[in-house]
């Protein structure tokens, strides 16, 4: 496989660690055994070692729910965000059992001590998507004090949803505050 193929799938497999365990438990063996990258790709990928690839982890993570939230976002239709960013964490719940959660939680929680820079990914990323849910809210006629405190309700609202769902072992909770955020949106 190709360098950049096994960078990849190193930090696919750290994101999908960090979902499943925490971020404190994410090792290098353990992302070594779950890619199936040798031993000599940590050094010539992440000569930070291990921060460097969970940093690397929580950045591209953050990106994907930002594409999730942008894509909705753009066509100023934040109802379709919030369905959009529940029917991913759906699927991410119900295809890893129930032991998947969010990996920038993963790292806000577990990462402050032994890994001070991720406080800034951590906040890097929900400002990013605080803010791309405002946009879209405000596209819809909010004004803007209004829309961020929305879309702030809309974050804390799916990601303790989230933690719900893996506590209760079903999407009933991601699916009764979907419902909830969609009727206080306005529409797009």
């Amino acid at each position: 496989m190709s360098p950049r193929g096994t960078r990849d799938r190193m930090i696919d497999s750290a994101i999908v660690l960090m979902r499943e365990r925490g971020a404190a438990a994410v090792s290098i063996d353990a992302v070594l055994t779950h890619s199936g990258a040798p031993r000599g790709s940590v050094y010539h990928h992440f000569p930070g070692g291990r921060d460097e690839l969970i940093l690397a982890a929580g950045r591209r993570a953050a990106d994907v729910i930002s594409g999730l939230i942008s894509q909705a976002a753009e066509a100023g239709d934040a109802r379709a965000a919030v369905e959009r960013i529940a029917a991913f964490w759906k699927k991410v719940l119900v295809a890893g059992g129930f032991r998947a959660g969010c990996p920038i939680v993963a790292l806000a929680v577990d990462a402050r001590a032994d890994l001070p820079e991720a406080e800034a990914v951590v906040r890097e990323a929900f400002e990013r998507w605080q803010g791309l849910l405002r946009e879209a809210i405000e596209a819809a006629g909010v004004r803007t004090e209004e829309a961020d405190e929305l879309a702030a309700l809309v974050l804390a609202a799916i990601e303790g949803a989230v933690v719900l769902c893996r506590g209760k072992r079903s999407v009933e909770p991601l699916d009764v505050v979907t419902r909830r955020l969609v009727g206080l949106l306005p529409e797009g």
